[in-house]
């Protein structure tokens, strides 16, 4: 069977930065409703359409092809007194990007404190970057209708409810 519109796709991938370091090992599995449902790189989709079981692709993504542009605006720095006193590097949470509507939600990651502030940083942590994805199709089957509805895979290295 060849990947086409709701078919399930299942991958052996890699991921690795313009500078060759290894984001995700190869050999890390990945299934996704193939057709435009959100579940990998809309341009990857694209170079995997028509492929088979056995076929590869190796595909570079810009940055606006993957986890966007860095976007300075996303830095901010806050009061600490506004966060629980046990804040720390690393935390995240959801915000509104200052004059954003109610459905820009973005996760903020605390990168550092010092003394009585806090940064938070609204980017994907791969924002900006150029990437390297590599992979190799593992198998193509149909999606089931309940798949389709849902617009992910059930099952192994997919959506589990």
């Amino acid at each position: 069977m060849i990947i086409s519109q709701d078919s399930v796709v299942t991958l052996t991938y890699e991921l690795s930065d313009s500078d060759g370091n290894m984001l995700e090992e190869a050999g890390t599995k990945l299934a996704y409703v193939h057709g435009g449902h959100g579940g990998i790189f809309p341009l990857v989709e694209e170079g995997l359409a028509g492929k088979k079981a056995g076929d590869e692709l190796a595909i570079s993504l810009e940055p606006e092809d993957a986890f966007g542009d860095y976007d300075e605006n996303l830095i901010r720095i806050e009061p600490k007194a506004v966060f629980p006193a046990n804040i720390e590097v690393g935390a995240q949470f959801e915000g509104l990007p200052p004059g954003e509507e109610d459905d820009k939600w973005v996760v903020y990651t605390v990168t550092n404190i010092a003394d009585d502030q806090v940064v938070i940083d609204g980017n994907h942590p791969l924002a900006g970057e150029r990437l390297l994805f590599k992979c190799t199709v593992d198998a193509v089957r149909l999606a089931t209708t309940e798949e389709l509805s849902h617009g992910h895979v059930h099952g192994e290295h997919g959506h589990h409810h």
